[in-house]
């Protein structure tokens, strides 16, 4: 049991990168669009992208801890 919660955590803790991948790309966003504010609709376009990305990885991370900690 105490392996199992063990492994949770660290699965759990794919929400830590998930959340910096979301800072990351919003920041990356918000810098393009000053830079070049013609191209806002493409870049925000992207910047969705990679933060529905970052966190697809967080809910993989949360549904495979749930799998550990409740062992199916």
């Amino acid at each position: 049991m105490a392996l199992a919660a063990i492994g949770a955590a660290i699965a759990v803790l794919t929400g830590v990168g998930a959340a910096f991948g979301v800072g990351m790309a919003a920041k990356g966003g918000a810098e393009s669009i000053a830079r070049q504010p013609d191209k806002e609709g493409s870049i925000r376009s992207l910047a969705f992208l990679g933060m529905v990305l970052c966190e697809a990885c967080a809910i993989y991370g949360l549904l495979i801890a749930i799998l550990i900690f409740t062992k199916i």
